[in-house]
């Protein structure tokens, strides 16, 4: 996925070149959007979120017009992007790098995304500020620096942003540990809906257990 950081000095100096992103479904197809070549900045390879995509797809029933994204370390945008334009009611891309935020907003404004919305913030004080505008999303991505152990912070924080019935995808270094018996209390309540693994990347999609009545 896009690696990013919550800290803007773990993108490193941005290098002239810009690699390039492409969007693999929807409305903007095909399209090729540049991304900082900065250290720790890694766009999502295409066939896994080809594989994202359809999990998410089959999960909102076949249709992406009413949800809502959140994107908390958008990094190079690919995955916010792709909801994007794959119909997404609104994507919301956060990422606390001035130069990848820019990058962000220039790549939004080439294709008239009028449905995302970028902002630069910390990622852990913005859902903690999300909750308490009692602001809520039908997925929200989770692609954290592996390093830095953001997303053993920030899952806990989820559930207060998450529409009933909402999902989290996050990626990891190493495999989440829902087959080693009694779970870390930052992944209790969740349940991979689906997972997979590509290379070193492990990838899922995690909802909360369901409510008993």
């Amino acid at each position: 996925m896009q690696k990013k950081s919550s800290k803007p000095a773990a993108h490193g100096t941005p290098r002239l070149a810009p690699r390039q992103v492409r969007i693999i479904g929807g409305a903007w197809k095909r399209a090729l959007l540049p991304v900082l070549d900065a250290e720790g900045l890694r766009p999502t390879p295409d066939r896994v979120r080809e594989t994202v995509f359809n999990w998410i797809r089959h999960q909102l029933g076949g249709d992406f017009d009413g949800a809502s994204f959140l994107d908390l370390f958008a990094g190079s945008g690919a995955l916010g992007f792709e909801a994007a334009s794959r119909g997404a009611a609104s994507v919301t891309m956060v990422d606390n790098h001035g130069a990848a935020a820019r990058q962000l907003e220039a790549n939004r404004d080439k294709l008239r995304a009028d449905n995302v919305k970028v902002l630069r913030a910390d990622a852990l004080t913005l859902v903690r500020d999300l909750a308490a505008r009692g602001q809520r999303f039908d997925v929200i991505f989770l692609d954290p620096p592996y390093q830095l152990g953001l997303l053993t912070q920030i899952l806990p924080l989820c559930p207060a942003i998450l529409n009933e019935d909402g999902m989290v995808y996050a990626e990891t270094g190493e495999a989440l540990p829902f087959e080693d018996g009694e779970l870390p209390d930052w992944l209790a309540g969740w349940d991979p809906v689906r997972a997979d693994k590509a290379g070193m990347v492990y990838y899922y999609l995690l909802k909360l257990h369901e409510k008993v009545a």
